[in-house]
């Protein structure tokens, strides 16, 4: 009998904790509705983004096919956004030039928050010599501006799609880290910390699985506005012939192959739409990180 009552009370603690848990979930959800902006750039990037992971069959005509006859048409039935010095259809190739931006831009984000924050776990948590040497790591990449580091590492390596990548995650985790630390100093000290180390929880576990989820929020937010500033990243390189290489196509490499004074006069829309989405799709990343700053903020969640 006493068994039973014993689980029933376990399951009702249960029951609570996950009420908590939903209830402080709603919160989060409902505050960021609130904020008209962060819903608006998360619906136009998510229309962007299928728009392009659906470009095979939302494209009219093929990327890559040159139509000489045609070159710098003008906007038209046939030809919605025009077409290049080429004569290659705009539209379709801003629709596969999509993927190509957007997977720079979350593939080194991912990169960059994975390093940035088991690095700054590690300063955190340990502290001492480690953390030491870890943030003067971060401070001596810091030291150098990250515009030269890019285009020389990416000189060196020759561009690609997976050197860009590799770059921007290598030289762009160090304010992940920073954030992180800052986080694990402060729920390190914390009781569930305490109880995990009594029971004998390992450091690993402990760090991963007990402090890390805690310390997200702040991650989530610098992740999302990071996308943006890899997106513009690889729009400057491949503006200055460094980036995304033909034949594959990139918003920033469509920019490279109109920047002609005779284009810019004659032919306006061949820069202005790739620009024009380049712009849309940054502000839609910053108008969400915001949103996502202001749900996650404790002191807005306790309001």
């Amino acid at each position: 009998m006493d068994a039973q009552l014993e689980n029933h009370g376990l399951e009702v603690k249960d029951n609570q904790i996950l009420g908590k848990r939903r209830s402080l979930l709603s919160i989060i959800v409902a505050k960021f509705f609130q904020n008209k902006l962060a819903v608006i750039g998360l619906v136009t990037l998510f229309i962007i983004t299928l728009a392009c992971l659906l470009a095979p069959y939302l494209a009219p005509h093929d990327p890559a096919y040159q139509d000489l006859r045609n070159r710098l048409a003008e906007p038209s039935s046939t030809h919605w956004l025009g077409t290049d010095h080429l004569g290659r259809d705009l539209f379709s190739r801003m629709l596969y030039g999509g993927q190509v931006s957007l997977y720079v831009g979350f593939a080194s984000m991912l990169g960059a928050v994975t390093i940035g924050a088991v690095i700054g776990a590690v300063a955190g948590y340990f502290g001492g010599l480690v953390d030491a040497f870890l943030m003067r790591m971060v401070d001596v990449i810091l030291a150098f501006p990250n515009i030269f580091l890019l285009i020389t590492l990416v000189a060196i390596l020759q561009p690609s799609i997976n050197i860009l990548i590799l770059v921007f995650a290598l030289l762009s985790w160090t304010g992940t880290a920073r954030v992180v630390r800052g986080e694990f100093l402060s729920l390190k000290k914390r009781e569930f910390v305490l109880a995990s180390r009594t029971i004998g929880m390992s450091n690993t576990r402990i760090i991963f699985s007990q402090i890390l989820p805690n310390a997200l929020g702040p991650v989530i937010v610098a992740a999302t506005l990071a996308v943006g500033s890899f997106i513009l990243a690889e729009s400057a390189l491949s503006f200055f012939g460094l980036g995304v290489q033909p034949p594959n196509a990139s918003w920033g490499n469509m920019l490279t192959d109109s920047q002609s004074i005779t284009i810019f006069r004659n032919a306006w829309w061949y820069p202005t739409f790739p620009g024009l989405l380049i712009l849309i799709t940054v502000l839609c990343f910053n108008f969400i990180g915001d949103g996502l700053r202001d749900a996650l903020d404790p002191r807005v969640v306790e309001k």
